[in-house]
């Protein structure tokens, strides 16, 4: 016998006995059913002071006789106040037992000094990884240079492809309404005044200066650098990364660094692009508007444009691709856990990007403006 029932008024007495174990359980759960079905009382102690062995199988069946004695509204004690530990252990899995109530979420903790606190080393703990992971790039791409197999050509031209050639429709469409709208803003304020010509020349400068690189690096923050904290966020969810370091490969050199390259190559020639379609949309609507003939408009580009118009913007590009390609890979890398992570940080990358693009721009002018370019 491994359960023995008594009564005393109206407390039940469960006395286990013996060994509660795996191989005893067809000869024990027949008796844990009879012991609580004439269960007319109103607590039921269960005394283990008799147990022989028990396995994590007899303490599920012991937990279970507690539980459905709670069930019939029955209170439930054990002598020497708490449960044997394996007991204990499968309630505390389960979150059950009279020492296993339901806690509520502790609040969020709104005292200023504590928030500001916890804010401050989150921050600088992500300043850390963030120096960390360009450190490693720099430093895998130095080590590339005696062998340029390392950086793998053939994903940098195809990252090329994907990040610049794909990218021309939209780069161009957005580039010639921007330098239409522009021209067309100028045209009218400009005529009020007589000095129609100098429309070419706020076209000429805005678009080959600023609007030229800094539209087609937004525009690539958002396809691009999107992209790949996309597929780099996912290839972690699905353990490749993971794979790749246990054959002995640095996702570093394979997933990163091709990136970077290919957009480093492709931001410059995309930015060409937008130039010369700005200049040319800006053309158009000088004809259509104020009458003037593309030979003048040429003309009018080629005073305007001096030494360095063009080329600060060209200067600029590799610095965002830069910028926008870490952003990307460095969200990518550090999606783990679940799908809606990989959501997260995808935005935070097109966020993080498009922001250290702007605010690039911005050093770039205050730059150019002390050196008189």
């Amino acid at each position: 016998m491994h359960l023995r029932a008594t009564r005393r008024e109206d407390v039940l007495q469960l006395a286990a006995e013996g060994d509660w174990t795996a191989r005893s359980l067809p000869a024990v759960e027949p008796e844990v059913d009879d012991a609580l079905e004439a269960a007319a009382a109103r607590l039921v102690e269960i005394d283990t002071s008799g147990l022989g062995r028990l396995d994590l199988s007899g303490a599920w069946l012991l937990h279970d006789l507690a539980q459905r004695a709670r069930a019939a509204g029955l209170e439930v004690a054990w002598t020497g106040g708490a449960p044997p530990a394996t007991v204990a252990l499968v309630d505390g899995t389960l979150g059950t037992g009279p020492g296993a109530a339901f806690t509520a979420p502790t609040a969020p903790d709104f005292r200023p000094v504590t928030r500001l606190g916890r804010t401050v080393v989150a921050r600088w703990d992500g300043v850390q990884d963030g120096l960390a992971f360009t450190g490693e790039a720099a430093l895998r791409l130095v080590r590339g240079i005696p062998s340029m197999k390392s950086w793998r050509p053939t994903s940098v031209v195809r990252h090329v492809y994907e990040t610049g050639i794909k990218a021309i429709p939209i780069v161009a469409l957005i580039a010639f309404l921007i330098s239409v709208i522009l021209a067309y803003m100028s045209a009218e304020q400009l005529l009020k005044f007589g000095a129609d010509i100098f429309v070419v020349d706020l076209i000429t400068i805005a678009v080959l200066r600023e609007m030229g690189v800094l539209l087609t690096a937004i525009i690539v923050a958002g396809r691009s650098g999107s992209a790949f904290a996309a597929e780099i966020g996912a290839m972690k969810l699905n353990e490749e990364t993971d794979a790749l370091r246990a054959i002995g490969i640095s996702p570093m050199e394979v997933l990163v660094l091709p990136r970077v390259i290919g957009l480093v190559i492709a931001l410059p020639l995309l930015t060409v692009i937008a130039d010369g379609v700005g200049i040319l949309g800006g053309a158009l609507l000088c004809y259509s508007l104020l009458d003037m003939p593309f030979v003048q408009y040429i003309q009018r580009v080629d005073e305007t444009v001096g030494p360095w118009t063009f080329w600060v913007g060209i200067i600029k590009a590799p610095v965002f691709a830069l910028l926008i390609a870490a952003a990307g890979t460095y969200r990518g890398m550090q999606v783990r856990g679940s799908s809606r992570e990989l959501g997260r940080l995808t935005t935070v990358a097109v966020v993080q990007a498009i922001f250290l693009v702007i605010l690039a721009n911005a050093m770039f002018a205050v730059l150019f403006m002390e050196m008189g370019i």
